[in-house]
């Protein structure tokens, strides 16, 4: 009895050991970003399971895949006081090589995302080309980009690649992941822009389809199998130091260019501002003149309205006067004709006799003789008489005056 309890206690301590070592085999958990193949072990039939959860495994082997993945092609760490160029000794140094078509050479430093497929039959033909996802991306991912990235160089010199092609560098690698295009390739003469001097390079350009669309030269190899390709950068593009150098200088050169082209046309920008200004000086100076001139011209229109209009009014005052002397004439006319002037006359008769009586008034001599012969006393006062009587009849006569009072009749 005894022995059987013993031998009853050992097996089932055995078949836990067995459950306990044999559990993984049992069952395998899915995380949400993986997918899980299983192979049976016995007819080998593979499994896929792309969903989270606890899976039946069977005792089948398990691989597992991540949904999505990322390919580093990267210095690990540069050198310090160095050129970008060189890795740290002992860095790890995945950057993909790439040369251009004028020779230059340079390392690109960067990643490149990828999605896998969720299809049984592209997951399983990539399983049974590749097994494990680091071969896919060693075998698959690594060989495409690489290859991208070489087929790329030859489109673009150096000094393209650092300037003017810069974006085109990141969209022509990106594209020819997807599917290489179909290039072809001349020799052609430029001039160096360092020396100046000629020089022969081989330009390799894209031939496009009927529909203006790159031709390709392979079939995609990643969209082949499902994978999807995306978000392809670079980080870092470090040259030769020769190139670095040339591209230093040519740099110089182009901003000494730029500068001379910027004081090309501030120099311009003066003279032309220069030229308006004497323009607007010399109209200034114009248009002053003109408002001294209308000034002057306004004064003597002035000066010539108001002569016109004194000469207009001496014309009035003239003819007034015509018609006043014609007037005053024709009353004096009429006067003369009525009474012959008669108050003319005796005020002319009364002032001559003023004159020869204040004359006479004033005499101290002798008006006679002091002895007269003959005659009496009256004499002398007879002869002044007569002398007074005299003086008014000449003076009467002269004036044409009738001092007598006519009888009526």
């Amino acid at each position: 009895m005894e022995i059987r309890k013993t031998l009853a206690l050992v097996v089932a301590g055995v078949m836990l050991l067995a459950v306990f070592v044999l559990s993984g085999k049992v069952v395998e958990n899915v995380d949400a970003n993986e997918i899980v193949v299983i192979q049976d072990p016995i007819d080998g039939e593979l499994h896929w399971y792309i969903t989270a959860g606890i899976k039946w495994q069977g005792f089948g082997t398990v691989t597992v895949r991540q949904k999505r993945a990322i390919y580093d092609f990267r210095c690990s760490e540069y050198k310090e006081g160095t050129s970008e160029s060189q890795c740290a000794e002992g860095a790890v140094d995945g950057r993909i090589s790439i040369r251009f078509n004028d020779g230059g050479h340079g390392w690109v430093d960067g990643s490149i995302q990828y999605e896998m497929p969720l299809d049984d039959k592209n997951l399983t033909d990539l399983h049974v080309r590749f097994g494990s996802q680091e071969s896919i991306q060693k075998q698959l991912i690594e060989t495409v980009v690489n290859k991208a990235v070489y087929m790329t160089g030859p489109l673009m010199s150096s000094r393209e690649s650092f300037a003017d092609k810069r974006n085109d560098l990141l969209r022509y690698v990106e594209d020819q992941v997807g599917g290489g295009y179909q290039t072809t390739a001349r020799d052609v003469r430029v001039k160096d822009e360092l020396s100046g001097a000629d020089k022969t390079v081989k330009l390799v350009e894209i031939v496009n389809g009927a529909n203006g669309q790159p031709l390709r030269q392979e079939q995609a190899q990643l969209t082949r199998f499902g994978i999807k390709p995306f978000n392809f950068s670079i980080k870092r593009l470090p040259y030769d130091t020769e190139v670095e150098t040339q591209i230093k200088q040519q740099q110089q050169i182009t901003m000494q260019v730029q500068t001379a082209i910027a004081e090309s046309r501030q120099a311009e920008q003066r003279a032309i501002t220069v030229e308006q200004q004497g323009k607007a000086d010399a109209a200034k100076a114009k248009w002053d003149q003109e408002v001294i001139k209308a000034k002057f011209v306004t004064e003597a229109q002035q000066r010539l309205e108001v002569a016109e209009l004194d000469r207009k009014a001496a014309a009035e005052t003239k003819a007034k006067d015509i018609l006043l002397g014609e007037g005053e004439a024709r009353r004096r006319e009429l006067v003369m004709s009525a009474d012959g002037a008669l108050d003319k006359k005796l005020q002319t008769y009364l002032e001559a006799q003023k004159v020869w009586a204040d004359a006479i008034k004033g005499y101290q001599g002798n008006w006679v003789p002091g002895v007269v012969m003959g005659g009496g006393q009256n004499g002398a006062a007879s002869g002044a008489q007569d002398l007074v009587n005299l003086l008014t009849a000449k003076t009467a006569r002269e004036l044409g005056l009738d001092m007598t009072i006519p009888k009526k009749q």
